[in-house]
């Protein structure tokens, strides 16, 4: 390993280490005061309840653990968005499990709440994964109702889907662990079975104090519905458990005599480690991240024995297509060439801008893997399309569509890795959140914006000198230093996987050793819902 590599290494092992701990803090969720109050009242927290369910020594993938992170400061903050998500296996079968904290703020939603159980659901609807709910919530966040309550993507939206799921055939189980009070006590109820613990769960649409102040009534929050009342009375619950293990216990039980699931049938053989050395991944990724690589180097360390079969490897070189393994799962992998690379007419084209040439060639083969039904993967390291007079007459345009519909229309599962940049139009093009990726992530390093830093920056302070001057004020090249260095760092601060994962737009920041996991699972739930819709393209220019 020669010295650059050695710094890359470095300062990629800094980062993540930075990410574990940062994640660590968040994985206290309200901190250890709250902590040691839901234990006092015999209560696990949301992440001792899913250790519980979950079946020992298996795999897991954390959904949205940065989701709400740095943000709604001003309310004490939201760590992990106030409930946990989980990918896993419960009695051997794949599922997801929906956990609220109720160490934050006693489990209220707060908007990115909604947002991230949204993202569950949608998880579940896409692989027809079963989906298990830990319920413990005080209901919607009262100073922020109107963020979270009326509009199309709130809180409603979530009972909705625990309609269309059930018609779906998607098993849903509820867990009632704590409160369950106002419009979320029908989330459990609109789940096919509910489980509820006696004296601490209990599930009412107006709790005692509302009851009082509509309409005089004085009654206990166990009498008006707790766990009997609820099952000999009401009869709105199916089972009640003596604390919180009996019930992981029930929920375990029901889950080990679901049916068989359907099969996609997408091609598995016995899995097989990189050939590589993975670890090499590491010192690969420049420190600086305008500075080229080769991205097969990456490639031939994350696929079974190393094995790449590339796709038209003398055309569009500044896309790399080809089909490989991941722990024995047949895939097409889509991965922007991040060396500086030469066309068949010797004409040098930048490391990580989509060409043409490269958009042609990158539709095609997403034509193939979809004829073939072989899952994506995208590998993005992006800095947008070619522009200037030559590419425009050229048809990049025309090129670029070609690829964003070819994405945009693909039925087989596609998975997106965020590498290192992931900028302006070829966040789109290389399947960024808005075309639908199954699962997506960002390695720590990754940065995610409409245009790099430097070049947005620069523009901003133009735009913002001009219209200063505009209106008779004298911008000294000093206050434009100084302006400069303002938006840089707000523009960076905005570019971080952090930002991006707070908000959802990436399910996590992930070590870069653990891609193979987050391909290799999120196709095994893919694979349990098979492909319905016929892949067709429309209208295309060509």
């Amino acid at each position: 390993m020669n010295l650059e590599q050695n710094r890359n290494e470095d300062s990629m092992r800094l980062q993540i280490s930075r990410m574990e701990s940062r994640l660590g803090e968040i994985m206290l969720g309200g901190g250890k005061k709250n902590i040691e109050k839901l234990h006092a009242k015999g209560k696990m927290t949301a992440r001792e309840r899913i250790d519980a369910l979950l079946d020992p020594g298996s795999e897991r993938l954390e959904i949205g653990g940065f989701a709400g992170y740095d943000m709604y400061q001003e309310q004490g903050g939201c760590p992990s968005g106030g409930v946990v998500v989980v990918m896993g296996y419960v009695s051997g079968r794949q599922c997801l499990v929906v956990a609220n904290d109720a160490t934050v703020k006693a489990g209220a939603w707060f908007p990115i709440t909604g947002k991230k159980n949204l993202r569950a659901q949608e998880i579940a609807m896409e692989n027809r994964l079963p989906i298990i709910y830990l319920v413990d919530s005080a209901g919607v966040f009262l100073p922020m109702q109107d963020e979270i309550f009326p509009d199309k993507e709130n809180f409603g939206r979530i009972f909705r889907n625990n309609a269309i799921m059930s018609s779906m055939g998607i098993t849903q189980i509820a867990a009632i662990m704590g409160s369950c009070v106002a419009g979320g006590a029908y989330l459990p109820i609109m789940s096919d079975e509910a489980i509820i613990v006696k004296k601490t769960g209990s599930i009412f649409l107006a709790g005692p104090y509302l009851v009082k102040a509509a309409i005089g009534e004085e009654i206990d929050a166990e009498t008006l519905g707790g766990a009997h009342t609820t099952n000999a009375i009401s009869g709105i619950c199916d089972y009640e458990a003596e604390d919180d293990a009996d019930c992981l216990l029930k929920v375990r039980e029901i889950m080990g005599k679901l049916g068989a699931p359907a099969s996609a049938g997408f091609d598995r053989i016995k899995p097989a480690a990189p050939a590589l050395d993975e670890l090499e991944i590491l010192g690969t990724i420049p420190e600086d991240p305008s500075k080229p690589y080769d991205m097969e180097i990456i490639i031939r360390r994350l696929v079974d024995d190393s094995q790449f079969e590339e796709y038209k490897a003398e055309y569009g070189k500044s896309i790399l297509c080809g089909y490989a393994r991941i722990d024995g799962w047949a895939v097409g992998i889509v991965a922007n060439q991040r060396k500086v690379v030469k066309n068949a007419k010797g004409e040098l084209q930048f490391g990580g801008v989509i060409y043409s040439d490269s958009a042609d060639k990158a539709a095609r083969f997403i034509m193939n893997c979809n004829q073939k039904k072989i899952p994506l993967v995208f590998i993005q390291d992006v800095t947008g399309f070619m522009v200037g007079s030559k590419s425009e007459h050229g048809g990049i345009i025309k090129d670029g569509a070609k690829l964003v519909n070819a994405v945009a229309n693909s039925v087989v599962p596609k998975f997106t890795i965020i590498a290192g940049n992931s900028f302006g139009a070829g966040n789109y093009a290389m399947c960024g959140k808005a075309y639908d990726p199954r699962l997506i992530v960002a390695w720590p390093n990754a940065r995610i914006a409409v245009m790099g830093g430097a070049q947005a920056a620069k523009t901003l302070v133009q735009i913002e000198v001009a219209s200063l001057k505009a209106k008779g004020k004298e911008i000294s090249p000093e206050d434009e230093q100084q302006m400069l260095a303002d938006i840089t760092a707000k523009y960076d601060e905005q570019m971080s996987p952090y930002y991006a994962a707070a908000r959802l737009w990436v399910d996590g920041i992930i070590h870069p050793l653990d891609t193979r996991k987050w391909v290799s699972m999120g196709i095994e739930a893919a694979n349990q819902s098979p492909i319905e819709k016929a892949f067709s393209t429309g209208v295309i220019q060509v």
